[in-house]
């Protein structure tokens, strides 16, 4: 598959989101997202020929470790230049967020809501606190794999999903 660009073009549509998600828990702009998108499956394209899985899980947890450590050549090139991220929580915000905890929402408006005070909740977390809850709870890896992908140690990454937690819970009071 290593030059059938037909192949690569339906992995491409197949795995997009799941490297946009991403990106989306280290950046806050579309370009950004966008851009780590564009280089993962373009650093991707060019290693296919060092992936040996035996899974088709295993390509997931290949494709991950390209998108996360993109992410981070691209935080790195961030701090040089630092750029706005989501506004503050509005009190109106805040209100509405302890209201929907309490009852799940319903109707799609209320869902794209929740969706955007979530984002905002995490974007008060560090970029390592974002991906480790991602990677976890919305990706699905296990601790195992998400130590392969990051380079960390088993423990670090527990660890760092306790933390993570925990500073989630912290930001959840100040609104509650």
């Amino acid at each position: 598959m290593a030059g059938d660009e037909g192949s690569f073009e339906q992995l491409f549509e197949r795995h997009r989101r799941q490297v946009g998600r991403i990106g989306g828990r280290f950046f806050l702009q579309r370009e950004q997202i966008e851009e780590i998108i564009q280089d993962t499956f373009t650093k991707a394209y060019f290693a296919l020929n060092t992936y040996h899985g035996t899974h088709p899980a295993s390509f997931k947890a290949w494709l991950t470790q390209i998108a996360v450590n993109c992410c981070y050549d691209h935080l790195r090139r961030a701090r040089r230049r630092p750029e706005q991220g989501f506004g503050d929580i509005e009190e109106t915000e805040a209100q509405e967020f302890a209201a929907q905890l309490r009852s799940p929402p319903m109707d799609v408006e209320t869902q794209l809501i929740s969706r955007d005070l979530a984002a905002k909740l995490l974007s008060r977390l560090s970029a390592d606190d974002r991906l480790v809850l991602t990677l976890l709870d919305v990706e699905g890896f296990s601790v195992a794999e998400i130590a392969e992908m990051t380079n960390w140690s088993i423990s670090k990454v527990k660890v760092r999903a306790h933390r993570a937690r925990a500073n989630l819970r912290r930001v959840l009071q100040r609104y509650l």
